[in-house]
């Protein structure tokens, strides 16, 4: 289903715009369950935009796989680590804190130096040219799978990444909750 382009410019500003807002949330709110809920946020907003791209089988299974179920799982995680009996005292700011952040910029910075010298349109990891993949492929699903393993295989591998860094994340501020 082809929609418009001039839909897509009256829906990309405002997606884009809570998309932003919901990661900004994520990642300074106080209160983790605020935070967790700003992150379906930014889920839902990241399955609208595949809905936008006409990808609807992809926003499908990003809205029950990380909506329905990884989001779902940190706020239950949260809400039954999360121990009003004790005080939140946490000290301000830790020798662990600053190699985290120092070791966090330096492998940011590496990793936007190396995304920006590496040629993208080089990379092939198919033999075939796009008109005979499109040829070969009956169905959307085989289209799907095909770009999944192609085109899209790199943001899938980064949002992996992401999702694994942010469950440890929650793991040790449910621990540090625990303990303190």
């Amino acid at each position: 289903m082809n929609r418009p382009e001039s839909i897509y410019n009256l829906l990309l500003a405002p997606l884009t715009l809570s998309l932003i807002l919901g990661g900004i949330g994520v990642v300074l709110l106080t209160n983790i369950i605020y935070s967790a809920l700003s992150l379906g946020l930014v889920l839902i907003c990241i399955s609208l935009f595949y809905i936008i791209l006409n990808a609807d089988f992809v926003a499908v299974a990003q809205i029950l796989i990380y909506i329905g179920a990884v989001n779902i799982l940190i706020l239950f995680a949260v809400m039954l680590m999360n121990n009003p009996k004790y005080p939140n005292y946490a000290p301000p700011w830790t020798v662990g804190d600053s190699i985290t952040s120092i070791v966090c910029t330096s492998l940011f910075c590496s990793l936007i130096t190396i995304i920006l010298n590496i040629s993208w349109f080089g990379i092939s990891l198919t033999q075939k040219s796009d008109q005979m993949l499109e040829r070969d492929l009956t169905n959307n699903i085989q289209r799907i799978g095909a770009h999944l393993s192609t085109d899209f295989f790199l943001p899938f591998e980064l949002i992996s990444i992401i999702l694994l860094v942010a469950l440890i994340g929650a793991i040790t501020i449910a621990r540090r909750e625990e303990t303190v």
